[in-house]
């Protein structure tokens, strides 16, 4: 088990700058943004209609990049055509109609013809893993990019091996996504992430006095946010959550498996994977908690890896088949101002195996070495092996976002990448499209990826947008994804802290 010693370890290395990006409100809790698919809609039809999103303001006489003749498009604004959008210093200056004579006026160092493409924000991957997989980690940065992945939220990992790799991210002049970080899963005295049984993810939080010593060592860090995990027991949850909320840092997590879903949710403003809500929304939920409570007394030391694998494997699926609707309607109302992170595409493998999809192996050759043998080595044998594959969590999870969205709970994009066969940026695509295969429409998955990550850092007024004053990370498209969400595979340009990267240079960011 990992105790707090090794948390104590890391909180010396305090970065002194976090670059590149205005941090004013990022601790602030965002809970209750919930906007619903109609709000959504309607904004974009008002907004696109009076070009909400466009200069008020005289061009500049000069700037770093102008992208002349493009579709611009976001979530909130929608579609508007025949726009040039001026960049300088690494923020959007202007965003004006082509034909503005102020726009062929401007001097630029880097022009870019963007007739007969789009331009959309610069997306976010909100569930990452950089220290996962050390194979992946210096490989990340470039894959993210090369996919128009611009920022990460990166939800779990030792501070000793993450501050390091965030700085090098965060390096002056480093081409490399944004990024903010919770440090260590937060988990209880059995750790499931504990570096023995799986990789280093986690430390353990006994008890109340361990939650505080937790905590204010994560602050001292320089952490963006916490994220509490699955073995944590309702005391230290409670003690967790209200350091946290004391100290201004949002709270992601998992549904503690000692505790309900509606009891956990108004607490924190994220909650990932859908995990441990079936269990809340069962006609039996009372008796299936108080047999995982017996469990979580594991008088027998069984590795909380173990542990929690086996309340999974006994507990999911009867709960799943026991749904009760109305119960769960209730629950879907305790979350409604909590950040759902589904990673479907991560719940939902046996209904989507990456394993048969020509891109992914398209692009395994694009990783690092020894993971691409390995991870070949995995899809041949699972091209070749019988089919055994758990449908039922999968569909039950792509049920419940929908319903969720449906019902006004916030929705991020994110995908758990490395783990599960995730390619770094890859992944991000898959996710869309499976939010869209749940029900949400391409402009809702576009605004998962975009607006609602940003909103969760308060950066809504930086982030998420093709506006004047927004900080200059957008995506030059092939085709416009709120016709085709697919449409965002097809990235034909990056453009990061206002450094532009066309194709090539992405390709070459990649092995």
């Amino acid at each position: 088990m990992r105790s707090t010693s090794l948390l104590a370890a890391g909180v010396g290395r305090v970065r002194a700058v976090r670059a590149s990006v205005v941090r004013a409100g990022a601790v602030r809790v965002r809970a209750g943004r919930a906007i619903v698919s109609a709000a959504i809609a309607l904004a974009a039809v008002l907004l696109s209609a009076c070009g909400s999103g466009d200069s008020g303001a005289a061009a500049p006489a000069s700037a770093d990049l102008v992208i002349e003749g493009v579709t611009v498009v976001d979530a909130v604004n929608g579609v508007r055509e025949g726009r040039t959008v001026v960049v300088d210093d690494g923020r959007i200056t202007a965003v004006l109609a082509a034909d503005d004579p102020e726009a062929d006026a401007v001097e630029a160092t880097e022009r870019v013809d963007g007739t007969g493409r789009v331009l959309i924000p610069g997306l976010w991957d909100f569930h990452v893993h950089l220290t996962y997989d050390m194979r992946f980690t210096e490989a990340m940065p470039g894959l993210f990019l090369a996919h128009g992945v611009t920022s990460i939220r990166d939800t779990g990992g030792i501070l000793d091996l993450v501050l390091p790799v965030v700085a090098e991210l965060e390096a002056e002049g480093a081409t490399a996504p944004r990024v903010w970080f919770a440090g260590p899963l937060l988990d209880g005295a059995d750790v499931v992430y504990d570096g023995e049984n799986r990789s280093a993810l986690g430390i353990g939080t006994p008890d109340v006095d361990a939650a505080r010593a937790n905590i204010a060592a994560l602050a001292d860090a320089g952490v963006d946010f916490v994220k509490i995990y699955e073995m944590v027991t309702p005391e230290v949850f409670d003690a967790l959550a209200s350091e946290a909320s004391a100290r201004g840092l949002p709270i992601d997590g998992h549904v503690p498996l000692s505790m309900l879903a509606r009891d956990v949710g108004p607490r924190v403003q994220s909650l990932e994977h859908l995990r441990n809500i079936e269990l809340d929304c069962a006609a039996g939920a009372e008796s299936l908690l108080e047999a995982r409570l017996a469990l979580l007394e594991n008088p027998d030391g069984v590795p909380g890896a173990d542990l929690r694998s086996r309340m999974h494997s006994d507990q999911r699926v009867p709960a799943i088949l026991d749904h009760d609707p109305a119960r769960c309607a209730e629950v879907i109302e305790a979350l409604s101002e909590t950040v759902m992170v589904p990673t479907l595409r991560l719940n939902a493998m046996g209904l989507v195996s990456p394993f048969e999809r020509d891109d992914w192996w398209a692009t395994l050759p694009r990783l690092p070495d020894a993971a691409e043998i390995d991870w070949r080595d995995a899809g041949e044998r699972a091209r070749g092996g019988p089919p055994q594959r758990d449908t039922v969590h999968g569909s039950y999870s792509m049920r419940l976002i929908g319903e969720m969205n449906a019902a006004g709970v916030p929705v991020a994009a994110g995908t758990d990448t490395p783990i599960g066969y995730a390619i770094p940026g890859y992944s991000l695509h898959s996710e869309l499209e499976m939010l869209v295969r749940s029900g949400l429409t391409p402009q809702e998955a576009l605004f998962a990826a975009t607006v609602r990550p940003a909103e969760w850092f308060g950066l809504e007024g930086e982030l998420g947008l093709v506006a004047e004053g927004y900080l200059a990370d957008l995506v030059l498209l092939s085709a416009n994804p709120l016709d085709d969400i697919t449409a965002v595979r097809g990235v034909e340009a990056v453009v990061t802290k206002g450094e532009l990267l066309t194709r090539a240079e992405l390709d070459a960011l990649m092995r």
